[in-house]
């Protein structure tokens, strides 16, 4: 008998420990997050902004979409230019988009690429599509063409 429960607890310990290793694989890290967007500006500027947005919005299978990660654009007037997880965002103003506290976020992130040009704009609290819970998140931002910016958000680790 004390085997078995030697060999259940060893099986739910390896369980268990494996399980967190494939959730901490299905969220994008940081430095993933910063890769996609400097892939993204490259775009941008190899192809142009419309082909790129066009890119980052229709193709969510490819290069810009990865696990929970995605590019996301606006210009510094709040107008959505593309969005990977969600393309009918795209053509609409989000200036005052706030999150469930308040955070005027997407104002925030503008005014932080305005500022430096590049950078970490967070925490703020956005839906996330596999928990259907309200979760911290980041985006790190970098100035795209003329006056925009290319994004990507990272969900804070539990």
């Amino acid at each position: 008998m004390k085997l078995r429960s030697a060999s259940l607890v060893a099986s739910t310990f390896i369980a268990v420990f494996f399980s967190g290793l494939a959730c901490a694989a299905e969220h994008g890290s940081e430095a993933d997050a910063q890769k996609m967007v400097k892939d993204g500006v490259a775009l941008v500027k190899s192809a142009g902004a419309d082909k790129a947005y066009k890119t980052f919005t229709e193709h969510p299978d490819g290069a810009f979409k990865d696990r929970d990660l995605y590019v996301f654009a606006y210009d510094f007037e709040g107008n959505c230019l593309a969005q990977g997880a969600n393309a009918k965002m795209v053509g609409k103003n989000l200036l005052g988009m706030r999150d469930v506290d308040g955070n005027a976020f997407i104002k925030g992130m503008i005014d932080m690429v305005k500022a430096s040009g590049k950078g970490w704009y967070g925490p703020y609290k956005f839906n996330n599509p596999a928990t259907q819970s309200y979760e911290l998140k980041k985006s790190y931002c970098e100035r795209g063409a003329g006056d925009s910016m290319l994004c990507v958000g990272v969900y804070a680790s539990k």
